[in-house]
Protein backbone atom coordinates (compact mmCIF):
# COMPACT_ATOMS: atom_id res chain seq x y z
CA UNK A 1 0.00 0.00 0.00
CA UNK A 2 1.05 3.68 -0.94
CA UNK A 3 2.87 5.28 2.30
CA UNK A 4 -0.07 8.43 1.97
CA UNK A 5 -2.85 6.48 1.36
CA UNK A 6 -1.69 4.05 4.44
CA UNK A 7 -1.37 7.38 6.55
CA UNK A 8 -4.68 8.07 5.32
CA UNK A 9 -6.31 5.20 6.35
CA UNK A 10 -4.70 5.39 9.81
CA UNK A 11 -6.04 8.55 10.35
CA UNK A 12 -9.20 7.94 9.33
CA UNK A 13 -9.91 5.05 11.43
CA UNK A 14 -8.34 6.65 14.10
CA UNK A 15 -10.91 9.83 13.64
CA UNK A 16 -13.99 7.20 13.55
CA UNK A 17 -12.77 5.38 16.43
CA UNK A 18 -12.38 8.42 18.46
CA UNK A 19 -16.34 9.36 17.50
CA UNK A 20 -17.41 6.15 17.83
CA UNK A 21 -16.52 5.81 21.43
CA UNK A 22 -19.18 6.91 23.65
CA UNK A 23 -18.70 9.79 26.16
CA UNK A 24 -18.39 9.48 29.68
CA UNK A 25 -22.30 10.58 30.91
CA UNK A 26 -20.36 13.35 33.01
CA UNK A 27 -19.44 14.77 29.71
CA UNK A 28 -22.48 14.75 27.61
CA UNK A 29 -25.44 17.18 27.36
CA UNK A 30 -28.37 17.37 28.89
CA UNK A 31 -31.21 16.31 26.24
CA UNK A 32 -34.87 16.98 26.68
CA UNK A 33 -36.51 19.30 28.63
CA UNK A 34 -32.84 20.44 30.50
CA UNK A 35 -31.15 20.59 27.43
CA UNK A 36 -33.53 23.01 25.84
CA UNK A 37 -33.70 25.18 29.56
CA UNK A 38 -29.67 24.96 29.12
CA UNK A 39 -29.50 26.56 25.51
CA UNK A 40 -32.18 29.06 26.45
CA UNK A 41 -30.32 29.82 29.38
CA UNK A 42 -26.97 30.17 27.78
CA UNK A 43 -28.77 32.06 25.06
CA UNK A 44 -29.99 35.15 27.54
CA UNK A 45 -26.44 34.61 29.15
CA UNK A 46 -24.79 36.11 26.15
CA UNK A 47 -27.04 38.93 26.25
CA UNK A 48 -27.30 39.87 29.32
CA UNK A 49 -23.48 39.75 29.46
CA UNK A 50 -23.11 41.51 26.64
CA UNK A 51 -25.55 44.70 28.20
CA UNK A 52 -23.47 44.50 30.85
CA UNK A 53 -19.93 44.95 28.92
CA UNK A 54 -21.89 47.40 26.70
CA UNK A 55 -23.32 49.77 29.39
CA UNK A 56 -21.25 52.46 31.00
CA UNK A 57 -20.37 53.01 34.18
CA UNK A 58 -22.66 55.87 34.72
CA UNK A 59 -25.09 53.84 33.87
CA UNK A 60 -25.11 51.13 36.34
CA UNK A 61 -26.57 53.99 38.94
CA UNK A 62 -29.54 55.00 36.45
CA UNK A 63 -32.54 53.71 37.50
CA UNK A 64 -36.14 54.80 35.91
CA UNK A 65 -37.41 56.00 39.17
CA UNK A 66 -36.82 56.23 42.92
CA UNK A 67 -37.97 53.09 44.40
CA UNK A 68 -37.31 50.82 41.31
CA UNK A 69 -33.37 48.99 41.13
CA UNK A 70 -31.05 50.72 39.34
CA UNK A 71 -28.79 48.58 36.77
CA UNK A 72 -26.14 47.50 38.50
CA UNK A 73 -28.37 46.59 40.75
CA UNK A 74 -30.70 44.55 38.29
CA UNK A 75 -27.20 42.50 37.58
CA UNK A 76 -26.92 41.96 40.94
CA UNK A 77 -30.01 40.50 41.47
CA UNK A 78 -29.38 38.33 38.60
CA UNK A 79 -26.64 36.93 39.90
CA UNK A 80 -28.08 36.49 43.09
CA UNK A 81 -30.88 34.41 41.80
CA UNK A 82 -28.26 32.81 39.67
CA UNK A 83 -26.78 31.07 43.04
CA UNK A 84 -29.95 31.07 44.74
CA UNK A 85 -32.17 29.16 42.47
CA UNK A 86 -30.23 26.09 42.38
CA UNK A 87 -29.86 26.42 46.34
CA UNK A 88 -33.80 25.66 46.65
CA UNK A 89 -32.91 21.99 45.03
CA UNK A 90 -29.80 21.90 47.44
CA UNK A 91 -27.14 22.23 45.33
CA UNK A 92 -25.38 24.29 47.41
CA UNK A 93 -24.07 28.19 46.20
CA UNK A 94 -20.67 28.98 46.70
CA UNK A 95 -19.70 29.42 49.93
CA UNK A 96 -18.04 33.31 49.64
CA UNK A 97 -21.77 34.56 48.20
CA UNK A 98 -23.61 33.86 52.06
CA UNK A 99 -26.28 32.56 49.60
CA UNK A 100 -28.46 29.66 51.50
CA UNK A 101 -32.48 28.82 50.66
CA UNK A 102 -33.34 31.20 52.62
CA UNK A 103 -34.55 34.07 50.56
CA UNK A 104 -32.77 37.02 52.73
CA UNK A 105 -29.45 35.46 52.30
CA UNK A 106 -29.65 36.13 48.89
CA UNK A 107 -31.69 40.08 49.09
CA UNK A 108 -28.26 40.69 51.15
CA UNK A 109 -25.94 39.60 48.48
CA UNK A 110 -27.86 41.99 46.06
CA UNK A 111 -27.29 45.03 48.29
CA UNK A 112 -23.49 44.46 48.66
CA UNK A 113 -21.38 47.72 46.97
CA UNK A 114 -19.91 46.08 43.83
CA UNK A 115 -18.32 48.78 41.28
CA UNK A 116 -18.91 47.60 37.79
CA UNK A 117 -16.11 45.49 37.36
CA UNK A 118 -17.37 43.02 40.09
CA UNK A 119 -20.58 42.90 39.34
CA UNK A 120 -19.40 41.76 35.82
CA UNK A 121 -17.14 39.27 36.85
CA UNK A 122 -20.11 38.30 39.60
CA UNK A 123 -22.44 37.81 36.76
CA UNK A 124 -20.31 35.51 34.98
CA UNK A 125 -19.03 33.09 37.72
CA UNK A 126 -22.76 33.20 38.52
CA UNK A 127 -24.27 31.95 35.31
CA UNK A 128 -20.80 29.13 35.14
CA UNK A 129 -22.89 28.38 38.24
CA UNK A 130 -26.14 28.07 37.46
CA UNK A 131 -25.09 26.02 33.74
CA UNK A 132 -23.10 23.54 35.97
CA UNK A 133 -26.01 22.84 38.02
CA UNK A 134 -28.77 22.82 35.17
CA UNK A 135 -26.18 20.61 33.54
CA UNK A 136 -25.86 18.09 36.75
CA UNK A 137 -29.70 17.84 37.30
CA UNK A 138 -30.79 14.41 36.89
CA UNK A 139 -34.17 13.65 35.35
CA UNK A 140 -34.95 12.30 38.87
CA UNK A 141 -34.68 15.99 40.45
CA UNK A 142 -37.10 16.84 37.90
CA UNK A 143 -39.95 15.67 39.27
CA UNK A 144 -38.76 15.75 42.92
CA UNK A 145 -40.72 18.50 44.97
CA UNK A 146 -38.32 20.80 47.00
CA UNK A 147 -38.99 23.41 49.59
CA UNK A 148 -42.22 24.59 51.60
CA UNK A 149 -44.21 24.90 48.71
CA UNK A 150 -43.06 21.27 47.16
CA UNK A 151 -42.21 22.83 43.18
CA UNK A 152 -40.77 20.00 41.44
CA UNK A 153 -36.91 20.96 40.27
CA UNK A 154 -38.91 21.28 36.72
CA UNK A 155 -40.98 24.06 37.64
CA UNK A 156 -38.01 25.56 39.42
CA UNK A 157 -35.60 25.14 35.84
CA UNK A 158 -38.49 26.67 34.43
CA UNK A 159 -38.85 29.47 36.56
CA UNK A 160 -35.02 30.58 36.19
CA UNK A 161 -35.15 30.51 32.69
CA UNK A 162 -38.53 33.25 32.70
CA UNK A 163 -37.01 35.26 35.39
CA UNK A 164 -33.85 35.28 33.41
CA UNK A 165 -35.89 36.46 30.13
CA UNK A 166 -38.28 38.83 32.60
CA UNK A 167 -34.85 40.65 33.58
CA UNK A 168 -33.97 40.86 30.04
CA UNK A 169 -36.94 42.80 28.69
CA UNK A 170 -35.87 45.38 31.71
CA UNK A 171 -32.26 45.70 30.67
CA UNK A 172 -32.99 46.26 27.48
CA UNK A 173 -35.45 49.34 28.02
CA UNK A 174 -32.82 50.04 30.61
CA UNK A 175 -30.12 50.14 28.10
CA UNK A 176 -32.11 51.73 25.53
CA UNK A 177 -33.42 54.61 27.74
CA UNK A 178 -29.02 55.43 28.77
CA UNK A 179 -28.51 55.46 24.38
CA UNK A 180 -27.22 51.65 24.70
CA UNK A 181 -27.78 49.91 21.79
CA UNK A 182 -28.01 46.12 22.67
CA UNK A 183 -25.30 44.48 20.66
CA UNK A 184 -27.40 41.86 19.14
CA UNK A 185 -29.75 44.66 17.66
CA UNK A 186 -27.09 46.78 15.92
Amino acid sequence: MHPILRITVVLCATTIATFATPQPAHAQAPVGLMGDLLKDVTDVETKIIDLAKALPEPAYAWRPMEGVRSTGEVFQHIAADNYFMPALMDIPAPKETGITSDYPTASAFEKRPMSRAAVLAELQKSFAFLRSSMTGATDAQLTTAFGQRKTTGRALWIATATHLHEHLGQLIAYARANKVVPPWSK
